[in-house]
């Protein structure tokens, strides 16, 4: 009864390490292949950016009176500000591989600091939104978190709320519209925001 167990044992050891080693050449073909395509993108001479769309910020429904001695509202609403006057662009879902294929490797540091504009952007409506919110002030937070919907933001918080803030208004229509703007993010994050819209639909 020992031999067929102990020879079960030696099958199982040698699948595993065939696993491991298979692992381990596939991992090393996307090493080699990453790097093959960082090669080729670094080679790539500067293109033309006109395809770009740039993101503005619309400030015009945001209640810009509530909590506006605030320390950390005022600070937002500069900081917002200040962003609406300067190159934007969302650059979520593309790596600067992608990058720099498509408008060449002289162009990546422009395009990394119009991507981080737009992160500072929505970074900084969502904790104007999320202050408002934590201080009661929902109605005056809504304006804030659908600019962000607008935006292509995927920062799940947005849709929880808006969520439910349209569940308990009794409008299933807008989380029917918030649901197809998440599905259209070109974002790793698509699943858990979708996730996070249903739980706040049916919470």
């Amino acid at each position: 009864m020992k031999y067929p167990i102990f020879a079960s044992f030696i099958i199982l050891t040698l699948v595993i390490r065939h696993a491991i080693r298979k692992n381990r050449r596939i991992g090393d073909s996307a090493d080699d292949s990453f790097w093959e395509k960082e090669r080729a993108a670094n080679a790539v001479r500067r293109k033309p950016m006109d395809d770009l769309i740039y993101v503005v910020p619309d400030m015009s429904s945001f209640p810009k009176e509530t909590m506006a001695d605030d320390e950390d509202i005022s600070d937002y609403r500069s900081i917002v500000e200040e962003l609406s006057t300067q190159k934007i662009v969302n650059l979520t879902g593309q790596t600067n591989t992608d990058l720099k294929f498509r408008y060449g490797v002289a162009n990546l540091p422009t395009l990394i600091q119009y991507d981080e504009r737009y992160t500072t952007l929505v970074q900084t409506l969502q904790k104007w939104a999320d202050k408002l919110w934590d201080n009661g002030y929902i109605e005056e937070a809504v304006p804030i978190l659908e600019e962000q919907v607008r935006l292509r933001a995927d920062i799940s918080a947005v849709y929880r709320k808006l969520a439910a803030y349209y569940r308990d208004k009794g409008t299933p229509e807008k989380i029917e519209e918030l649901k197809k703007a998440a599905e259209s993010l070109n974002s790793a994050s698509k699943a858990s925001i979708l996730r996070a819209i249903d739980q706040s639909e049916n919470g």
